[in-house]
Formats: structure tokens, C-alpha cells, sequence
């Protein structure tokens, strides 16, 4: 059985192309059946804002591996100076049901949140063909800086601006040179929402406070699904995705509360399947902003640890446990 660590994912490194590639062939597996997903479980005890997740899933295909990402959020680890999350991802043969390796870093989940981000916003791409864009990133923290770097890899010079905003102050020295002529640090949320063309939110608020009309023709990936107040469905209502609606619509999300409050039914939203298989954004009227609402799928988390098992191997950059 293999051993792989956050030195060991950064040794491989990050091919944006071929983490997003990875996540589209999982969602064509979810499209032919070729999957297998329980809702996950939230843990929790004492204090109720810290949650403990079990995300098993089954991939077929040429992934063809079953395990289980275990995952930490301790909101209040950012005030101690450790991480928010942590996490663990164990695959296990599909045939034989053995460990075929452990997986001990939230990076994986990181690289895994903004790969799904990344398909999305291709698929938005070839749909509006949109040139200049601007990119707006509210929260700094590692989800929202490997967003950035995601964006910019795959964007590239069509990037016009990068406008970022974080409650806590952002170091500029914490962005990558390469990228900063082009970026600004705004002050305050407005700043980085009201002109983007692709708005992503990557915070832990504790509630939401978005409130004002997004840019036509805009995409919005809610990554932190927490941060839209109810009265912005007006805008979004005709153009909401998901990636999984059973999954979503839980846990007090933006989508959860809009389907309680608003009337948000499943049959009006649009999945990742939808995104990718029926090239659904091509439906959406002209300027319609775009909302989507990921809450992180176990199928993905899956994939995407069968990757780095995968590159691990060719690439010698493990350690065996027996």
C-alpha cells in the first residue's frame, strides 16, 4: 500500500488540463451509471460549526477505483494558526476491496474543488466566448489562491483583470508574481463582485451578505455556498446549477434556503451532467448571470486521488507501508 503526503502531491505537481480532464470523465461515469455515491454523513459534536465528513463513492471506467475521503473543517483553526480542513483519502481496489493507498493532505480536496470550477468555467468559455475578462475572488485563503492559479492557467491571456478581497488583509506578497500587474486587491466585496465576468466565492462566512446585481452574462461559482442572500434568486432563478441536487440542498446552503424560502424545486436547476453532457449553458438566455453551486462530490475526490496514485507510481514519489 502507498503513502502520499502534501510534499509528495507538490512534487508531482498541478496540470490544470488534466485534473479538469479527470473530473469530466468522472461526470461522464455519473452520466452511464458507472458510479456508485452515498449522501455523506456529517459529524458533528459540541461545537455544531465544526463538521466531520465520510465521503465514500465508487468511479468507474478507466478510473475504476472505490474508497473514501475523510474530512475536517474546524472553522476556528484559522484563529490557532492550522488549517481549517483536513483530510484523508483511502482507495481501495474495486475488485478486491484492498488499500491500494492513503492519501494524507487537504490538497487533494483543494486541487479537486477548483478542477470542477475549472470544467465549469471551460464549458462557460466556449459557450459565451468572452474576451477581457474579468475575474473577481472573494476569500484568500488556500482555496481561493489555487483558484487564481487555476484561472490564470487556463484563461491565460484572455484575463483582462483579477480583482481580490479577503476580511483579513492580503499580503501581496502571497501573490504569484507572474500574475500580479494584472491584479488588484479590492476594499471590500463589491469591489471584486460588481464588474466580474467570473465571480468565485472561496470564504467560510458565517452569512451571507451578496446582495447586489451580478454583471450580465456572468458566471458565478458559489464555492462556499454561504454567501448569496435570498433576494439575489431574482437575478439567478432561470440559471441555477448544481452539481448534485440531493447533496446540495442541505446543510443550510444557499440552495437549501432557497428551497425553502424561494420555492427552488430540483426540475428548475441544471447539474454537472447537464453542464457537460448536454452543453446546457447554451440554453441560458444571452445575459442571464450563471449560478453554480458545488457541495463536493466523494466521486470526484475518487478521480482525482486515483490521479496523483496513478503519477505517484510512474513517477516513483511515495512511500510503501506495509
Amino acid at each position: 500500500m502507498l503513502y502520499l503526503n502534501e510534499k509528495d502531491i507538490k512534487a508531482i505537481g498541478i496540470n490544470w488540463n488534466e485534473t479538469i480532464d479527470a473530473i469530466k470523465n468522472t461526470v461522464k461515469c455519473i452520466s452511464s451509471k458507472d458510479y456508485s455515491q452515498p449522501i455523506k454523513p456529517y459529524l458533528r459534536y459540541r461545537d455544531l460549526k465544526n463538521r466531520i465528513i465520510a465521503m465514500p463513492a465508487f468511479v468507474g471506467g478507466d478510473i475504476n477505483m472505490a474508497g473514501i475521503k475523510w474530512i475536517a473543517s474546524f472553522p476556528d483553526n484559522i484563529e490557532k494558526g492550522i488549517p481549517r480542513s483536513h483530510s484523508i483519502v483511502i482507495l481501495n481496489n474495486s475488485e478486491t476491496g484492498e488499500p491500494e493507498a492513503i492519501i494524507n493532505t487537504s490538497l487533494i480536496s483543494i486541487i479537486r474543488t477548483a478542477s470542477v470550477s475549472g470544467l465549469v468555467i471551460n464549458h462557460f468559455q466556449k459557450v459565451k466566448e468572452l474576451k477581457n475578462i474579468n475575474i473577481g475572488i472573494i476569500g484568500w485563503g488556500p482555496i481561493g489562491q489555487y483558484h487564481y492559479d487555476m484561472c490564470n492557467k487556463i484563461l491565460g491571456g484572455n484575463i483582462s483583470n483579477i480583482n481580490l478581497f479577503d476580511i483579513r488583509k492580503i499580503d501581496k506578497d502571497s501573490i504569484n508574481e507572474e500574475y500580479r500587474d494584472k491584479t488588484k486587491v479590492a476594499e471590500n466585496w463589491e469591489g471584486a463582485y460588481l464588474n466580474a465576468d467570473i465571480l468565485i466565492t472561496c470564504t467560510v462566512s458565517k452569512g451571507s451578505y451578496i446582495d447586489k446585481q451580478p454583471k450580465s452574462n456572468s458566471l458565478h461559482l458559489n464555492v462556499s455556498l454561504r454567501d448569496y442572500k435570498e433576494d439575489t434568486f431574482e437575478y439567478f432563478k432561470n440559471s441555477i446549477m448544481v452539481d448534485d441536487w440531493d447533496e446540495v440542498c442541505r446543510e443550510n446552503t444557499d440552495i437549501e434556503l432557497l428551497h425553502k424560502n424561494k420555492g427552488l424545486q430540483k426540475y428548475q436547476t441544471k447539474s454537472i451532467i447537464d453542464i457537460v453532457e448536454n452543453n446546457c449553458i447554451k440554453d441560458y438566455s444571452r445575459n442571464a448571470p450563471i449560478l453554480f453551486n458545488p457541495m463536493g462530490m466523494a466521486v470526484f475526490d475518487i478521480s482525482l486521488g486515483t490521479y496523483y496514485f496513478k503519477k505517484a507510481l510512474d513517477n516513483n514519489y511515495y512511500q510503501n507501508l506495509s
